[in-house]
């Protein structure tokens, strides 16, 4: 048998030693050579499948899995550790300071985020590791260079802890097998199971993980052979995994009830990723003209009709198959030296969480250990006693191909003020991700990955269709684009010192102009920006 060559290509981090151990790696290899070559047929298919419903303009429940819609199965039981999530709180593995915070913040989940909260710097990826290593065992600890402890609580139980790993699309080039990049998913998935798994498992707590951006019932198919084969290589009992998707693609809204199958032995429940969701319409469909032409995104609620139909047909699918239904991230975060923000924002989130509890979802996400309560309140108002809603079947929703692709009843307009926070919110994130940090509140925003996705997805597509923005009248064209963009960057210098702004705010100015302008639509924002990092 022929042993890989496995090479990490990048600096020195602190107890790296401990995470990056020969054995470690050499399963890192084994997934990624029994697996990699089958991600890179389905991300091939990505592309097939997308330019043929941009050309249809439209998508539909497949006729070929009818069987699995119509058929009587349902997902494992949940382990006790899952059972109750009314509320999660979600943030980066990395620093260990934002880690502990999380984990004592009151929240029944932890989603320890390797992916859009995070940034594929060498050090988050390893140091998270570190992290969440800490974390299983209980030993995680951190004291500040102004000498400030943080420690586990002890006095109240501490949130579980679910992993999210990249997605399919990203790779990790720091370290390569055989010569080739290892796909970064694998890599986030295998060192978290491969160090924590027995330990997890042994205690009642895992290992859990969500997963983001599939497409397709092929690609949760993928997921659960990967996780057959962790289990078998190490030992674990087949079925220890449990896994919740995030439903954040517009092809995977109509596959919900087959990826719940494929994954069933180790499923967990579904996710409404909003803001994903919205970027993933606009990207599926960017070829098909003005009909999938979203207003502000600022101005589409989870309130429009189309929304309505994803979120509902969520509900009703979880249920019916025994998985949990979780809620979306509401993007208001408080501000402590605002206290008319905070009440403006804690209005907001309780809004939001008011009708997904309404709703049937079993629990929902906040990004600030403040929202913690308020979010827990709402829930616990609803279930009381129960620890989740598996028992409101709603039976009620019957939702079409027709309303899940019913973009104009969002309703709104596109301005041009619209035009301006997408290109400031597309720089402004991208530069603070250049600098290592996936996750940053803009105008008492917690702004990721998602939303500057949009942002810029948003701007592409009003190019291409030539958007007359309803508040100046003036038409969205590559010259307008670069005279706002510069006027917003003029903005960002301002804000920033001039050291940051060049190493960080120019090329990522840079950057959002090429991927707007650009005549090919580029697929991730991440993976371009990721060739700028070292």
């Amino acid at each position: 048998m022929t042993v890989p060559d496995i090479r990490t290509t990048a600096s020195a981090v602190d107890r790296a030693e401990e995470i990056l151990t020969p054995d470690a790696l050499a399963f890192v290899a084994a997934l990624h050579e029994r697996f990699a070559s089958r991600r890179d047929e389905l991300l091939a298919a990505r592309a097939d499948a997308r330019a043929a419903a941009s050309a249809a303009g439209r998508l539909d429940f497949a006729a070929d899995t009818a069987a699995i819609r119509s058929g009587d199965w349902r997902v494992a039981e949940a382990p006790e550790a899952l059972r109750d999530r009314r509320v999660e709180i979600t943030g980066p593995a990395t620093p260990a300071k934002m880690a502990i915070n999380a984990l004592n913040s009151g929240a029944k989940v932890w989603l320890a985020d390797l992916e859009d909260a995070s940034t594929p710097h060498w050090h988050n990826v390893v140091d998270a590791q570190v992290v969440l290593r800490d974390a299983a065992r209980g030993t995680l600890a951190h004291t500040s260079p102004e000498g400030k402890e943080y420690r586990l609580r002890e006095d109240a139980p501490l949130a579980v802890v679910v992993v999210r790993p990249r997605g399919w699309h990203m790779d990790e080039r720091h370290i390569t097998i055989d010569g080739v990049p290892a796909v970064g998913a694998l890599v986030d998935f295998g060192l978290h199971f491969f160090h924590n798994a027995s330990v997890l498992s042994a205690s009642g707590q895992g290992p859990f993980y969500y997963l983001p951006k599939m497409e397709s019932r092929l690609e949760a198919r993928l997921w659960n052979d990967v996780f057959a084969f962790a289990q078998e290589q190490l030992g674990i009992p087949y079925g220890t995994v449990r896994a919740t998707m995030l439903i954040e693609t517009i092809p995977a809204a109509f596959q919900m009830e087959e990826m719940l199958y494929e994954l069933r032995d180790h499923a967990s429940g579904l996710n409404a990723g909003r803001w994903d969701y919205l970027f993933s319409v606009i990207k599926y469909f960017r070829d098909a003209g003005e009909r999938f032409v979203l207003p502000d995104r600022a101005s589409v609620a989870m309130t429009a009709p189309f929304m309505r139909a994803y979120t509902e047909l969520l509900v009703r699918t979880c249920h019916r198959r025994g998985a949990f239904a979780m809620g979306g991230m509401a993007a208001f975060i408080p501000n402590r030296r605002d206290p008319q923000v905070t009440e403006a924002a804690i209005a907001k989130v309780r809004a939001d969480k008011t009708r997904e509890a309404d709703d049937g979802f079993d629990g929902s996400w906040v990004a600030h250990p403040d929202l913690v309560p308020v979010c827990r309140e709402v829930f616990d108002a609803v279930l009381g006693d129960r620890p989740n809603q598996l028992d409101r079947l709603r039976e009620d929703v019957s939702v079409t191909a027709d309303q899940l692709l019913d973009v104009a009843s969002a309703g709104g307009e596109a301005t041009e003020a619209g035009l301006r926070t997408n290109l400031y919110v597309a720089v402004a994130y991208t530069a603070v991700w250049l600098s290592g940090n996936g996750a940053v509140a803009i105008h008492n925003l917690m702004e990721d990955a998602a939303t500057a996705e949009i942002s810029r997805s948003q701007i592409w597509q009003q190019v291409r269709v030539g958007t007359t923005l309803a508040d100046t009248g003036r038409v969205v064209t590559p010259a307008l684009v670069e005279e706002l963009l510069a006027e917003e960057v003029d903005r960002l210098r301002g804000e920033v010192d001039e050291a940051a702004f060049a190493e960080f705010y120019e090329p990522a100015a840079r950057l959002v102009r090429d991927l707007c302008l650009e005549d090919e639509y580029v697929d991730f924002l991440t993976t371009a920006a990721y060739e700028l990092v070292s």
